[in-house]
């Protein structure tokens, strides 16, 4: 007893008397925690509730083989208000008159509890607004589906996001812009539904989780009304601020737990930022932006180990039947995935900004090519090569360093190169444009608008840009011969070049027809399947060859007796 009661703890010795488990002795403490008179203890079996529930199996299981059996459990006492927690820890003792003994020992846990508790709660809200934060804004969510409350389809998360909010930080300080999500918060409070639940998940988003009956067409509902009760003015501090809105949603799925619904909804929210209205999640466009980024990623790695190639499509003099160039086109072939088309990594380089490095090792690979082509025939061709530029590149990158860098690395004249720019491109910043252009110009090169007649370029852009070739877009050649329209647009761009002193390509030529019709009606060049795709360096400098020798032969090659010659 002397031991027990020099204990800091709650403690008391254990022992089993038939069924029945006893108190053999105990300190102060132990009597302050479990009662408030000693004469109820001594001497006495524990009271029947605890010998019955999981303290007595604990007790019992430990007295019958303290090697084995559990020596520590956690419990839980009082109701709400003054809830107490406990450790209890048990230690054999020597038996007495063949019966087992132990220590037990109660731990109060209390106040530490309460502490991580308080600490939780900091945790899961948002101290700016009062809201639950995005931790637990999912955690609610899975709450719920635990309790089977959420089916497929029966609840919307719903995210919206505020356009321009660091824009408001920044012009008129962040205590405004606080300001301004403490009332865009007591907003949306005054917009819930009953069952609805809010949080403020980040920076300038917010979410909600919403219980719908009609499945999509109520969760768009539900948007709406949101988006409509914030288009209204805020009044702050003498400023009428008006907020635009972005926002997702992502309808609940048995098989989605709270935090990848949520970033499902976060994924819409992107979507919705370009579509202008509350967007659906939708797995397929979510599938795609994944590919996206993997893309990216092994593209990133491709680069990184030259595992990219260029291949040259042929461009034909359409007055000689001469090959006059090629246009180098880069190519992948992934070790897993096979080939990749351009169309699909290029816009991923641009995005990524990956399209500057693939642009530099573009031009230094053309021109690597030209190099060896002259090397290979002992002498310097008649022929041009093309490379593409990326709009990415006019506006970040400085284009004439790595071309005349190129050009001289591989002792190619500037004249023997010709560099394209999409129309569209040049729109984005004109005065960019032709700031790169006139750079390059300097370089003797030629410079080329891609796909003419797709974009909304200006005439006084052609006479302003040092433009020395215009190339028709393959949606009006492919139309010629089935479309007045087409014709009527090629006719006049053919015109337009030829007042402006431009000369003329045109793209996606795949038959003779098209081929002689453009010849007819004074296009300079051209490009297409009827004369090649686009081959491997080696397979261009033999289509070169083939045809030099026919035309050696035969002074011209028609236009009609290209079959066999393609690449």
């Amino acid at each position: 007893m002397r031991l027990l009661s020099a204990l800091p703890i709650a403690a008391a010795i254990i022992t089993k008397k038939g069924d029945k488990l006893w108190v053999e002795a105990f300190n102060e403490r132990f009597i302050d925690t479990i009662t408030n008179s000693r004469d109820d203890l001594k001497a006495a079996p524990i009271l029947d509730t605890a010998a019955q529930g999981p303290i007595g199996d604990f007790l019992r299981a430990y007295l019958a083989d303290p090697a084995t059996a559990p020596d520590a459990m956690e419990r839980e006492d009082g109701g709400a208000i003054n809830q107490r927690y406990f450790e209890l820890k048990l230690a054999p003792l020597s038996p007495r008159d063949g019966e087992n003994r132990c220590l037990l020992s109660l731990v109060d846990q209390t106040m530490e509890r309460r502490a991580q508790q308080n600490m939780r709660d900091q945790m899961l809200m948002c101290s700016l607004t009062g809201l639950p934060n995005r931790l637990a804004f999912t955690e609610a969510v899975e709450s719920l589906g635990e309790d089977n409350a959420i089916q497929p389809g029966s609840h919307a998360i719903i995210v919206i996001d505020l356009l321009r909010f660091s824009r408001i930080n920044e012009s008129m300080g962040s205590i405004v812009g606080d300001e301004l999500l403490i009332t865009v918060a007591s907003r949306l409070v005054g917009a819930l539904r009953k069952g609805d639940k809010l949080a403020r998940t980040g920076g300038n988003e917010f979410a909600i989780l919403a219980a719908i009956d009609k499945g999509r067409g109520d969760a768009t509902a539900a948007a709406d009304r949101i988006r409509q009760v914030l288009a209204e003015p805020f009044a702050l501090t003498d400023l009428e601020i008006h907020v635009d809105t972005a926002i997702g949603i992502a309808l609940t799925d048995s098989d989605r737990e709270g935090e990848e619904l949520f970033r499902n909804a976060q994924f819409a929210v992107k979507q919705a930022k370009h579509a202008g209205k509350p967007t659906i999640y939708e797995p397929a466009e979510a599938s795609a932006a994944r590919r996206r980024f993997s893309i990216e990623t092994e593209l990133r790695r491709a680069l990184e180990r030259d595992e990219l190639k260029l291949h040259y499509q042929p461009l034909i003099d359409l007055g000689s039947g001469r090959v006059s160039g090629f246009e180098a086109l880069a190519r992948w072939t992934h070790e897993d995935r096979g080939e990749i088309t351009p169309s699909e990594f290029i816009p991923v380089a641009e995005e990524s900004g990956l399209i500057l490095e693939l642009g530099r090792w573009a031009m230094d690979k053309a021109a690597r090519t030209l190099a060896s082509w002259d090397a290979a025939e002992g002498q310097e061709l008649d022929l041009t090569l093309s490379v593409n530029l990326s709009a990415i590149q006019v506006a970040r990158d400085n284009i004439s360093d790595f071309v005349g860098s190129a050009l001289k690395s591989h002792k190619i004249g500037g004249e023997r190169l010709t560099l394209e720019l999409t129309e569209s491109a040049i729109v984005q910043d004109p005065t960019r444009a032709i700031k790169v252009f006139e750079s390059l110009k300097a370089l003797d090169t030629n410079l080329a608008m891609d796909d003419f007649g797709t974009g909304y370029s200006s005439l006084a852009y052609l006479q302003r840009l040092p433009i020395d070739l215009l190339k028709i877009d393959q949606r009006f050649i492919k139309g010629m011969l089935s479309d007045a329209d087409s014709i009527a647009i090629v006719r006049a761009i053919l015109g337009l070049a030829d007042a402006l002193g431009m000369k003329t390509t045109a793209e996606g030529i795949e038959s003779v027809e098209l081929a002689t019709t453009l010849a007819t009606l004074g296009c300079a060049k051209g490009q297409g399947f009827y004369f090649s795709e686009a081959v491997e360096a080696k397979r261009a400098l033999a289509y070169w060859r083939a045809r030099e020798e026919k035309a050696a032969r035969e002074g011209k090659i028609p236009l009609t007796g290209t079959g066999g010659m393609h690449g």
